[in-house]
């Protein structure tokens, strides 16, 4: 089974996002997704939890976590989200940057925008690498 990490600057949009979309769309068996960032924010950004519960995710008391060098070591692919120099690197992973706007502060229908692009990028990456749940 492979781990992806999501990492961002807080750990308190997108890299939640991404985290809980992929554990939904993926097949457990294959993969999994965690979540962290460099210096995580107290709580994940209220506009996040209020779109993510318009999908039916429920991230409310979801932690923000710091990514530390035994969160890194579990992951196989590093994902970071657009955060620039203030990415995280983590030494033996694949890594590929996500370029997404930082939905903190923004209205919520720019927030959507941002929410559904990182399900879009999070499918492609599960069909891609064949990590999709099987039906009977």
């Amino acid at each position: 089974m492979k781990t992806v990490l999501f990492a961002c600057v807080h750990n308190a949009g997108r890299s939640q996002m991404a985290a809980a979309f992929f554990n939904r769309l993926a097949e457990p068996a294959f993969a999994r997704a965690i979540s962290a960032g460099t210096q995580p924010g107290a709580s994940v950004y209220p506009e996040i939890v209020e779109v993510m519960r318009e999908a039916g995710v429920e991230l409310d008391g979801a932690p923000p976590r710091l990514l530390t060098p035994e969160i890194a070591r579990q992951a196989a692919l590093l994902i970071t989200m657009g955060c620039g120099e203030a990415c995280p690197v983590v030494p033996g992973a694949k890594h590929d940057d996500w370029p997404l706007e930082d939905p903190k502060g923004k209205p919520l229908p720019r927030v959507r925008e941002i929410r559904d692009a990182i399900r879009q990028r999070v499918g492609s990456l599960i069909q891609n690498e064949g990590w999709g749940r099987r039906t009977a």
